[in-house]
């Protein structure tokens, strides 16, 4: 592979592979906020009069019932109070990583002193778009943040008499996302490219794969030994899954991934590695991979390559699907997940491709109704049909052009669900929230 084009396409992966606590919706929210305040230079927050925070739907539907770590609460009010209270605005995803029971009782406090006002912006471009507007009694601090978890696209403040002091450029405020100039959007990836990259990549290249293997199977752990969100992952691990569905890898697989997304959605304070800013998507590009490897007895090379190809295959879907839509990003990672699955089997490219129109076939139109607790059912769906998939594809049994939204053309084939995804799901979209949103 030519060297620029791996040096580029490793790059990427390092931009969108990335540690995060807690959903990352809220966290975005409370990392926009805290950037915010950074921006007036102020320690103390009894200085703040009010917040408003401007959501795009698809940021609101996900930040709506979700457990924030540490808290014992779910949802906006209490991750904008930490943003504004003890967020690290340097930390990015990990920005309430300093959230304890002194904390949280301060951002409590803060809550009952300091009005916070939530809005959707339904008129807004951008499928995720955060505003946060924090006011004190001689200005106001903008920050916004669009299209990527951590990309501040917009730091100002104001007089309250409306001019400007200061803007982005020469705001000090930093941050530790490195600064790659490519986007996801600016490498041309086919699957072929995915691929030759797994196959050719100096495996001491792919650390960050290392890391994330350990990050989200603890996540895993700390599930099976406390009582997270509906408890999927502990009644597969032991007890009633292991009865009805046996010790077995499948079982394994299934326990641990969806463990992982039981702790991470029911707020425990731990880091995953996130894909595309979703911790949900790492965990199951991940955590499936990752057993079936050491169960099998694969090599750590081979898991680090299966991995490669997993989170890169995310990466690429995500390009045409985008950060947030009403497709479930479930069924995207566990996309990736059959790929990875498939090569520690021994298959190779033809293999890959009978398994993503195998998952595209079955599990196209999974519906996304925001981050919460269950969405440990669908990353279990997800994984499920993964290994069903990919046991298929080494048998050369698969889905044809003939049938459905399947092209000859694996590449095509990813357009076509993407599409259905974004333009085909538009209307379930406005749906889904006005469904959640008048439930409140």
């Amino acid at each position: 592979m030519e060297n620029q084009l791996y040096q580029d396409i490793l790059a990427l992966m390092r931009q969108e592979i990335l540690p995060a606590i807690g959903c990352t919706e809220p966290i975005a929210v409370a990392l926009c906020v805290a950037k915010a305040k950074a921006a007036l230079h102020i320690s103390a927050t009894n200085y703040i009069e009010q917040i408003i925070v401007r959501l795009s739907p698809n940021v609101y539907k996900n930040a709506l019932s979700v457990g924030i770590p540490n808290t014992g609460m779910i949802g906006l009010p209490i991750a904008i109070a930490l943003g504004a209270t003890i967020g690290r605005p340097d930390k990015d995803l990990e920005v309430l990583c300093d959230t304890d029971k002194e904390a949280v009782e301060a951002a409590k406090a803060f809550m009952q002193q300091v009005p916070i006002k939530i809005e959707v912006d339904k008129a807004t471009p951008h499928k995720l778009f955060i505003q946060a507007n924090i006011y004190t009694p001689d200005s106001v601090a903008t920050a916004e943040i669009t299209d990527n978890h951590t990309h501040l696209s917009r730091l100002e403040v104001q007089q309250r008499t409306g001019i400007k002091t200061a803007e982005i450029g020469n705001n000090p405020i930093t941050s530790n996302t490195p600064k790659i100039e490519q986007s996801s959007q600016s490498i041309s990836l086919t699957f072929r490219t995915i691929y030759d990259f797994a196959q050719a990549v100096n495996v001491q290249d792919l650390d960050f794969l290392r890391e994330a293997a350990r990050l989200n199977l603890e996540a895993a752990n700390v599930s099976f030994q406390h009582d997270c969100g509906h408890c999927l992952g502990k009644l597969l691990h032991e007890g009633v899954g292991q009865n009805i569905l046996g010790d077995t890898i499948f079982t394994k697989i299934l326990a641990y991934t969806s463990g992982a997304c039981d702790a991470r959605m029911s707020g425990e304070m731990i880091p995953v590695m996130s894909n595309t800013g979703s911790g949900n998507q790492g965990i199951s590009a991940t955590v499936p991979v990752v057993v079936y490897g050491r169960e099998t007895g694969a090599s750590e090379e081979d898991i680090l390559r299966a991995l490669c190809c997993s989170h890169l295959t995310v990466i690429y879907i995500k390009q045409s699907l985008g950060r947030l839509s009403a497709l479930c990003g479930c069924v995207v990672a566990a996309i990736g997940a059959a790929c990875g699955i498939t090569q520690l089997m021994g298959g190779g490219y033809e293999e890959m491709t009978f398994a993503i129109k195998n998952m595209i076939a079955n599990i196209t139109g999974m519906i996304c109704d925001g981050a919460k607790p269950g969405c440990a059912l669908k990353v279990t769906s997800g994984v499920a049909t993964a290994v069903l998939s990919a046991v298929l594809a080494m048998q050369h049994a698969h889905t044809t052009s003939a049938e459905g939204i399947i092209d000859e053309d694996v590449d095509q084939s990813i357009r076509n669900m993407t599409l259905i995804g974004t333009a085909g799901m538009q209307q379930t979209d406005n749906v889904i929230l006005n469904i959640m949103t008048n439930k409140q």
